[in-house]
């Protein structure tokens, strides 16, 4: 089982550089980053885990730019979203964004998309909350356009853009309907999510991993609603924080890939939670 890690990335942590050079060196085999612009200081929303919103989330470094730096002093780490907030961004300058990440690491790159949770923060950008799963599956049509390899137009209910010279591609190939990076749909168990990433995804990226026996089999009859490949359908839990019987349990359902949570700490607490996760790879 491949263990990557993800964490809040802040001015305040470990810098991308140093984490990206420790992960590659000590074995792991990815880092996912979380992306929120800003956090209304007036906010409504309750915080999804319960209690006081922890305050690395109105810190929290653009993933784009410090996945960046961690692409450019490592070799081999994979990189990744946990989640890309996609209603909040224009998708041709997303785009470009993805694809160059995609291309310079040399198809390192995974795309963990979600829908948000937090309404204020999303209505900043424009976004009408009951819309934005809508949103957010025609941003990705569009910006598959984009990517395909000859000049493709999308004409959506949101947004639209002409056939176009645009590169650099990703470097991954397509696969089925999906084309661009390697793409994972975060988000909970339910038929829309699961109808989603039949549509345009590699697979799932749910939250804690919590409940996988019972949602698994409803995913892969979706999937195969889909007509995708049995074989080929990705479930990679995010933000777990292990223990041995958990990682055995999402082995024997078939699970490759989990998403261990760091804390969002200097570096020598970060490095002390390496060490201890050290046992898992």
């Amino acid at each position: 089982m491949r263990i990557a890690v993800t964490i809040f990335l802040t001015d305040e942590t470990i810098t991308p550089t140093a984490l990206a050079r420790e992960l590659e060196q000590r074995g792991y085999a990815g880092l996912y980053l979380p992306e929120h612009t800003h956090i209304p200081v007036e906010r409504a929303t309750p915080y999804p885990a319960g209690g006081d919103l922890p305050p690395e989330y109105g810190r929290t470094l653009d993933p784009f730019v410090a996945l960046g730096q961690a692409a450019a002093v490592t070799e081999r780490l994979c990189l990744g979203t946990g989640v890309t907030l996609v209603a909040q961004h224009d998708p041709i300058g997303l785009a470009k964004q993805v694809a160059t990440l995609d291309h310079l690491s040399g198809g390192r790159f995974t795309l963990g998309l979600g829908f948000g949770w937090n309404v204020e923060e999303a209505a900043d950008h424009g976004v009408r909350w009951r819309t934005r799963r809508e949103l957010v599956r025609d941003r990705m049509a569009l910006m598959r356009a984009l990517w395909s390899e000859e000049p493709v137009a999308h004409d959506g209910e949101f947004a639209s853009v002409r056939a176009s010279s645009a590169h650099p591609k990703p470097a991954q190939k397509p696969r089925g309907p999906v084309v661009g990076p390697r793409t994972l749909v975060g988000g909970a168990a339910g038929p829309t999510l699961f109808a989603h990433i039949g549509e345009y995804a590699d697979g799932w990226l749910p939250i804690g991993g919590r409940g996988l026996s019972e949602s698994l089999p409803v995913l892969r009859a979706a999937w195969a609603d889909a007509g995708r490949d049995p074989a080929a359908l990705q479930v990679v839990p995010y933000a777990v924080l292990p223990t041995p019987g958990k990682l055995a349990h999402y082995a024997a359902l078939g699970i490759e890939e989990v998403v261990l949570q760091l804390p969002p700490a200097g570096e020598t607490e970060v490095l002390r939670v390496l060490d201890a996760y050290a046992a898992f790879l």
